[in-house]
């Protein structure tokens, strides 16, 4: 069960030392939900060319409360909370469709328009001159909590308060680059997973942060040299230090660590002898021209983007309770991909997606985690790879980025 709510000791050692109480407690949980989620953050909703016409629309999540994200006859976009003001059940059931006119709960056929406007109560007046709404009820008091909605290189955020930065000063101008990097051409999705975990979100949302254990976890990885801590690359972490930029750069060799790098430590990604009988899955084909192979790019507090190799994907990290997670893939590609561009993204996606020889150990690694630390109390994580800071860098042995999270999370919930 759940931890109950219990007063959280944090370390003197600041950002280093995180309690696994944080990752138990159901009253934590509630407030992340209300402070985080619902607070002053801009949350992933979707992508734009998911809602091309007037009327399309798709069902997405902030946190744990769900939303409704469509476009209108203005042809802006606009979200709000997919919950009927009359008794509070869901107003759209379907995860996408069009709204040729509007939307209307099925429990009392309350109507909205697709701006959340609450438009038409059925038997407002009563029938045969009796019982309806009283004189006093007004329609214009009565609609879901809409959301604020920013658009950034074709991707859609949403959020509730009123308050929070505008979109890109939310970012900086680091993560807005590295944004347009990967999304700065017409994308169209080429697929999708929900994969289930089995654990708290921040665990899942660590690890997206976590370039220490990328080549040490996946085996794949470091077997195929896609990605070695030897290799070039570094981290970005924006200065508040919610977002994280990841990325790394395949070289003829290991670079000054030298081959023998993981296998003088015994590392068991030199000990398999794992290979490949379809070798065409690492050919792929040159995407970017600044040689970045892996680029792994967090905005706070949910929102993943991918590249790894030739294989793009938005993930959505969506809480489902103390220790459960949804985590929701988009795979992407550009318009302009040819017919083989595209099914090398396919093929790739194979490798990388929750099922693959990648991704299916994070989406374990969490639940070992949720599991390990069931009977701990004032037992704490120890986040001291790279010191003590949540500074750039161009190390990948480091935790900064994971610091970083917790600077911001911490600031949030001030604590």
């Amino acid at each position: 069960m759940p931890a109950s709510s219990s007063a959280v000791e944090w370390s003197p050692h600041g950002l280093t030392r995180i309690p696994f109480t944080v990752y138990r407690d159901a009253d934590i949980y509630a407030r992340e939900q209300r402070t985080i989620f619902r607070g002053d953050t801009w949350n992933y909703l979707c992508l734009e060319s998911e809602l091309p016409d007037t009327g399309d629309y798709k069902t997405s999540f902030v946190g744990d409360a769900p939303v409704i994200v469509v476009r209108d006859a203005d042809g802006e976009i606009y979200a709000f909370e997919n919950r009927c003001s009359h008794r509070g059940a869901l107003i759209c059931l379907e995860k996408a469709g069009k709204a040729a006119k509007d939307f209307q709960c099925v429990y009392h056929a309350w109507t909205y328009d697709r701006q959340g406007n609450l438009k038409a109560v059925a038997f407002e007046s009563g029938v045969n001159g009796s019982g309806g709404m009283s004189a006093e009820f007004c329609k214009e008091d009565h609609h879901p909590r809409k959301l604020r909605v920013a658009i950034f290189c074709g991707l859609v955020f949403g959020s509730f308060s009123d308050t929070v930065d505008p979109f890109e000063e939310y970012l900086g101008e680091e993560i807005c680059a590295r944004i347009e990097r990967v999304m700065g051409r017409a994308v169209e999705v080429i697929g999708r997973f929900t994969q289930a975990l089995p654990n708290n979100w921040k665990l899942y949302y660590e690890n997206v942060k976590d370039s220490y254990h990328a080549s040490l976890l996946h085996l794949f990885f470091t077997t195929f040299r896609l990605n070695r801590l030897s290799q070039r690359g570094g981290i970005i972490v924006s200065e508040c230090g919610a977002h994280h930029v990841s990325y790394s750069i395949v070289d003829d060799d290991d670079g000054s660590s030298g081959p023998n790098a993981y296998r003088d430590q015994s590392l068991r990604s030199e000990q398999t002898g794992y290979q490949l009988a379809d070798q065409s899955l690492l050919q792929g084909f040159k995407e970017f021209n600044d040689g970045i192979t892996l680029q792994i790019l967090s905005v706070f507090p949910g929102f993943v983007l991918q590249q790894i190799q030739n294989c793009l994907a938005i993930r959505q990290v969506l809480p489902r309770g103390v220790d459960r997670t949804d985590l929701h893939w988009t795979y992407i590609g550009y318009r302009s991909d040819t017919p083989a561009q595209r099914d090398m993204r396919l093929r790739q996606a194979n490798l990388v997606g929750p099922a693959g020889f990648v991704s299916m150990e994070d989406g374990a690694v969490g639940g070992f985690v949720q599991r390990g630390i069931a009977a701990t109390e004032q037992q704490q994580a120890v986040v001291e790879m790279g010191g003590q800071e949540t500074a750039s860098t161009a190390s990948r042995a480091t935790e900064a980025a994971v610091r970083g999270f917790w600077k911001r999370y911490r600031s949030l919930m001030g604590v």
